[in-house]
């Protein structure tokens, strides 16, 4: 995607992003999850309203997911009290599956499980406006659903309860953050009036991302130059030496935060000593995150097993909901490649078929922007792809076997969602075709 400079900065362009909200949505809420994007865009969109549209009541919707550092509780805590007057606050905290990536066996954990109050890591919030199980009107809500099912479903409550009028929900989505997020808004065809930024959910529920070209740097500038509060938990991060990437505030279970785990027993030991006993495999991630026995760094191949039969005897030691989880997923990476063809630079193709590999041509990509032609691999997956070094993004069952010794449930290593149109291209596929190879266990 190539770069376009406006005779704008970020912030000119925002202001004119922020116009086109207010002025063609009538029911405007906030997703704030208490790290810096969101926190930033909270107070520039406060302002912003404050200026021109002062009457106007905003939402603001936060997701609690229990685990976290005592200091991001205490911003989100300090900038609800804050704001609380001038907004519709809501702050969520009921029970939703929250993927986990430190166990084999576990592919969710539940925040403000119910039946594990006992070894909650932290007190519920008391605060009139927290949204729990005692205290709970969203009515699209269902016990220990998915959370991103809960933050889809609270938009749709929030327009159902706002008189069913046009409604947005802002997020702090920037393209910069990974490569996921920028093929994500590279892809978007069809954004509301034409702007990539703005997606839509349901009918009248839109996601916006206004801050979507933004840098850190912009970001962090943005704090400086208008003085806004922040989360203090970026102070302590720079303290320890992290990079800006890995500054994230997210659940500590998760595919791209398990590897900071060890942080907490530095930074947050009260929250630590709790975090091990509430989550499977907390402790284990935290000492050998950054190892070979998290799948970190280069995996050895078990001496007498292919990587085929490595992945299939992985599977074999997984319990019968994981299992066919994996399973669902690989088939459908398997059919793809099949049927349907990856887009592949012309360098790839010809390596491909300097190494013998058997492959063809099945049209043109157009998941691509240059138009990549899409690539067919004939007769059985390739065991692995070592040789081939212009690109990690063609099938193996050597990266199959990664995503199972990675924990890697939503089989991201392998390109799994990557973007809403990625999405719906792979459950096109699993419709249509029923079976691929047949073998144990159908994959």
């Amino acid at each position: 995607m190539k770069k376009e400079y406006l005779s704008k900065n970020v912030y000119e362009a925002l202001q004119e992003r922020l116009k086109l909200i207010f002025e063609k949505f009538e029911s405007i809420y906030i997703s704030f999850s208490g790290g810096k994007d969101s926190g930033l865009l909270l107070n520039l969109v406060l302002d912003y309203r404050d200026r021109f549209y002062p009457a106007k009541r905003i939402g603001v919707f936060h997701q609690d997911f229990e685990a976290q550092y005592t200091v991001t509780t205490e911003y989100v805590e300090r900038t609800f009290d804050r704001i609380r007057d001038q907004v519709e606050p809501y702050w969520v905290c009921l029970p939703m599956a929250t993927r986990t990536a430190l166990s084999s066996y576990e592919m969710f954990w539940y925040p403000w499980d119910d039946t594990k109050k006992d070894i909650w890591v932290r007190d519920m919030p008391k605060k009139d406006y927290v949204i729990n199980l005692e205290n709970n009107p969203i009515t699209t809500y269902r016990y220990r659903m998915h959370q991103e099912d809960l933050a889809k479903q609270f938009g749709r409550w929030y327009k159902m309860t706002h008189g069913n009028k046009k409604t947005v929900c802002l997020l702090g989505m920037r393209a910069d953050e990974s490569l996921q997020r920028y093929s994500g808004f590279l892809n978007k065809k069809y954004g509301y009036e034409g702007e990539c930024w703005i997606g839509k959910q349901f009918k009248d529920v839109w996601c916006a991302s206004p801050l979507y070209d933004w840098t850190s740097r912009d970001v962090w500038h943005a704090n400086y130059v208008f003085h806004y509060d922040y989360n203090r938990l970026y102070d302590l991060y720079h303290m320890a030496g992290l990079k800006v990437s890995q500054m994230r505030v997210a659940s500590p279970f998760n595919d791209y935060s398990k590897d900071a785990l060890n942080l907490y027993r530095v930074i947050d030991p009260e929250i630590w000593v709790k975090l091990v006993g509430r989550v499977q495999g907390a402790n284990f991630a935290s000492i050998y995150g950054k190892t070979k026995a998290m799948g970190y760094r280069n995996i050895s191949l078990p001496e007498g097993h292919t990587w085929k039969s490595y992945t299939m005897f992985l599977l074999d030691t997984l319990p019968t909901r994981l299992r066919n989880n994996y399973v669902k997923k690989f088939n459908a990476s398997i059919e793809f490649w099949h049927k349907t063809g990856g887009g592949l630079d012309e360098d790839t193709i010809s390596e491909l078929e300097r190494h013998g590999y058997q492959i063809r041509r099945n049209g043109v990509s157009n998941y691509t922007l240059s138009k990549k032609s899409r690539i067919v691999f004939i007769g059985k997956i390739p065991d692995d792809t070592d040789d081939i070094k212009t690109t990690k993004d063609i099938p193996s069952w050597k990266r199959m076997c990664y995503c199972i010794l990675k924990n890697d449930h939503l089989c991201r290593f392998m390109g799994f969602g990557m973007s809403k149109q990625q999405k719906k291209r792979i459950d096109i596929i699993k419709r249509k075709y029923k079976s691929i190879e047949e073998m144990e266990y159908g994959v």
